[in-house]
């Protein structure tokens, strides 16, 4: 069995809508994660966005367990020394309260492009109005994931104009037209070019006249007289 691994054109991304008054942080931002992300669907791949886009409403009712609106704080640092700065939870959620779900959910996705991409699909806001009517997103209840409907069905391709045939004058009653001529594609004779060869002129190597040899004649040796 070969091993499924989802395209382009397979992925369809939805909107949904969440209703945060009441819910817990922890829990709302880790399902919120996983939506953003796709687990939810059978396709789900790590690396492709196969998620949905989720808007959040009443991010002002949202709730923190075990007294952490005084014990939580928020971090960031300016970048200098002793530059580090300090917010309690509690002054977060009476003046950002977007602003703590989206780092909760961002803490929650990979720390990457593809967790930058995801983010960006988060829409927090703190009253119970958002800008988003004309997406028509669903509502989303946690615990509770929508059915998988299946792979959506690829879009209809526009159909393509055939090509006109030429127009025929109509025949006269009685009448056949002739067939058509089929054309004589004549056949190119490519001559060989014939490449004259050069005539080889005749090497004649002059043999150098041989003097004759002087032999020196040799003198007879006196003998010694005894």
């Amino acid at each position: 069995m070969k091993t499924y691994s989802p395209k382009p054109e397979h992925i369809e991304h939805r909107w949904y809508v969440i209703d945060a008054s009441g819910l817990v942080l922890g829990r709302l931002a880790s399902e919120v994660a996983a939506i953003l992300r796709g687990k939810h669907k059978p396709i789900y791949a790590p690396h492709m966005d196969c998620g949905d886009n989720v808007i959040v409403t009443n991010a002002s009712l949202i709730e923190l367990t075990g007294g952490k609106e005084l014990k939580k704080s928020a971090y960031r640092h300016s970048g200098y020394p002793g530059g580090i700065k300090e917010t309690k939870y509690g002054k977060l959620l009476a003046e950002k309260p977007a602003f703590v779900i989206e780092k909760a959910v961002k803490g929650m996705l990979p720390h990457n492009r593809l967790g930058r991409e995801l983010i960006r699909k988060l829409h927090v806001v703190p009253g119970a109005e958002h800008a988003h009517a004309a997406q028509k997103p669903e509502p989303y209840t946690l615990g509770q994931p929508p059915l998988w409907e299946g792979i959506p069905a690829p879009k209809p391709k526009p159909a393509r104009n055939p090509k006109k045939a030429p127009a025929t004058k109509a025949d006269a009653p009685g009448e056949t037209l002739a067939p058509a001529a089929k054309k004589t594609t004549a056949k190119k004779t490519t001559a060989k070019k014939t490449t004259a060869k050069k005539p080889t002129g005749a090497k004649t190597t002059a043999k150098k006249p041989t003097s004759a040899k002087t032999t020196a004649a040799r003198k007879p040796a006196a003998k010694k007289e005894s």
